[in-house]
């Protein structure tokens, strides 16, 4: 009698690729793995990791909130009256009285009809691309955008286009052949960051309003990095240029200068109330916690009420992009309170930032993808509490990293 041949087929492993990724250990091996750090103090511009204490030049904490008396009371006090968290979404249960109010005052902050919080500012850009972007539209983007603005697209119905970096002159030749192509359907939204996360960059409002205008497109702008600390107000990007009423939608979060966790999108009353009930990622998760809310409500008290933090923000953010000038580092086209310095290989970024941390600088080191490869830098940014004390010392520590590296003379 003949036997059933049983022999196992091996089929393909979808954890191999785990197993394969050696290039962190490999990293850590030598010594200069600079990711996962964690602080054994409070965030400011004074922290200590590993039991030294270092000076911060890699947060977002632009306005110095973050450890602002007013901010961490609200934030406590609303932990003590609502509880630590909200137990729904926002669709649901869990909207407090709170979030209304934050909406009330951004909206009106922004200068716009109505605003929408979410949990987080990455899934407010999930949510907003995703639910406006349908089948047969267009989203377009600059190849520089933040990571959530890609992911959002992608979870989108619509078509993907980029255009080079800031170039308002590429983005014409796209989003003419776009039109040219689409027999006049679907429309076509342009997202773009205010301030570029790693690059320091402005975009170039006038010059995209311009064209989004010629060819029907509408316009979001991600200002994560611009609210609190762009225009006269802290509005923004729109603000800064005076453009606010030719901007479709602004998205923000509050995990830069409102010292908190969470985003948000203001625009149009329609257009707000189609993204509250069509935004996935605002309708299937939690809502901000009442300590979040109640700290961005408060973040936003000080913002309106001491301009004079924005004054020093850009006081110290002028000196260093001229400290690090006159050095003669590459920092690019910054124009914001981000000022990297542009390093090159990954290995040497990551070498880089060790001497820095050695000598008591804590900043970022940034590699590809989220910059072009060849590109990696170590990006630093600045806020609106650190002294002349902590500047001279950071310039200090980087010209003596930057010369026995050979990346200057």
């Amino acid at each position: 009698m003949q036997t059933e041949d049983k022999t196992e087929v091996a089929f393909p492993d979808i954890f191999e690729k785990c197993y394969n990724y050696t290039e962190a250990r490999d990293i850590q091996a030598m010594g200069i793995y600079p990711y996962f750090r964690p602080l054994q103090s409070a965030p400011g511009n004074e922290v200590v990791i590993d039991g030294k204490k270092c000076i911060m030049v890699g947060s977002n904490n632009y306005l110095g909130l973050v450890n602002h008396p007013k901010v961490k009371e609200a934030a406590a006090q609303a932990s003590l009256k609502y509880g630590s968290g909200c137990t729904g979404s926002r669709f649901l249960n869990g909207t407090l009285d709170l979030h209304l109010q934050l909406e009330e005052r951004l909206a009106k902050f922004m200068q716009r009809e109505a605003c929408q919080v979410f949990s987080t500012g990455f899934q407010t850009n999930l949510g907003i691309i995703s639910s406006i972007v349908g089948k047969g539209d267009t989203v377009i983007l600059d190849r520089q955008d933040h990571a959530c603005i890609l992911d959002g697209a992608r979870l989108s119905y619509g078509k993907i286009f980029k255009f080079a970096h800031n170039d308002v002159n590429d983005l014409e030749r796209v989003i003419g052949n776009v039109r040219a192509n689409s027999n006049g359907r679907g429309g076509i939204l342009i997202v773009v960051d205010g301030v570029f996360s790693m690059e320091g960059d402005i975009i170039d409002l006038p010059g995209l309003v311009k064209v989004a205008k010629q060819y029907g497109a509408r316009v979001l702008v991600d200002d994560a990095h611009s609210v609190g600390v762009l225009g006269e107000t802290g509005a923004g990007t729109a603000e800064h240029f005076g453009l606010i009423d030719d901007v479709d939608l602004t998205m923000g979060t509050f995990s830069k200068s409102f010292a908190s966790l969470g985003g948000f999108v203001a625009g149009n009353r329609d257009v707000i109330d189609y993204i509250k009930h069509h935004a996935r990622s605002l309708i299937f998760s939690a809502s901000p916690t009442p300590g979040n809310a109640a700290a961005a409500l408060a973040s936003l008290d000080i913002i309106e009420s001491e301009p004079e933090r924005r004054e020093h923000l850009w006081r110290n953010a002028h000196k260093m992009q001229r400290e690090f000038r006159n050095l003669g580092f590459n920092i690019g086209h910054t124009a914001s309170p981000i000022v990297p310095i542009v390093i090159g290989e990954d290995l040497e970024a990551f070498a880089f930032w060790k001497e820095l941390f050695d000598n008591g600088v804590f900043a970022n080191p940034v590699i590809s993808p989220a910059v072009p490869p060849g590109q990696s830098m170590i990006r630093t940014s600045y806020t609106a509490t650190h002294t002349d004390e902590h500047l001279d010392q950071v310039v200090e520590v980087m010209a003596k990293v930057g010369r026995a590296k050979g990346l200057i003379s």
